[in-house]
């Protein structure tokens, strides 16, 4: 699926967008990703909040779980937050996260930053 000239992330979008140029134990190439930041945000600074999502289960703690009967399955890396630039790095919409789900995710996130 190809991006539409006039779509701009928003808060609780999954996205498939390229994560190249990581280092260590960061998740890279082409994924699916949550977008944490506002569409005002992401349209005038060009770049999105993200976390990364992964099939690969771990049961780590900062791991939330995709609700079940979403496009794609796994859970989101709360832990790995990146802001990117979605136009040049070809964001391309997934679906659209629950309230429930996103509630958890930046739960968590509050918790990992003491917010």
């Amino acid at each position: 699926m190809v991006v539409p000239e006039k779509y701009t992330p928003q808060r609780g979008d999954v996205v498939w967008i390229n994560f190249q140029s990581q280092a260590g134990r960061e998740h890279g190439g082409r994924r699916p990703s949550i977008v944490l930041s506002n569409s005002n945000y992401n349209k005038v600074v060009g770049l999105a909040i993200l976390c990364p999502i992964t099939s690969k289960v771990k049961g780590y703690p900062f791991e939330v779980a995709l609700p079940e009967r979403f496009p794609i399955s796994g859970v989101v890396l709360v832990d790995q937050v990146k802001s990117l630039d979605w136009k040049t790095r070809e964001a391309e919409f997934i679906g659209k996260l629950d309230t429930k789900t996103m509630e958890k995710i930046l739960g968590l996130l509050g918790k990992i930053l003491e917010l």
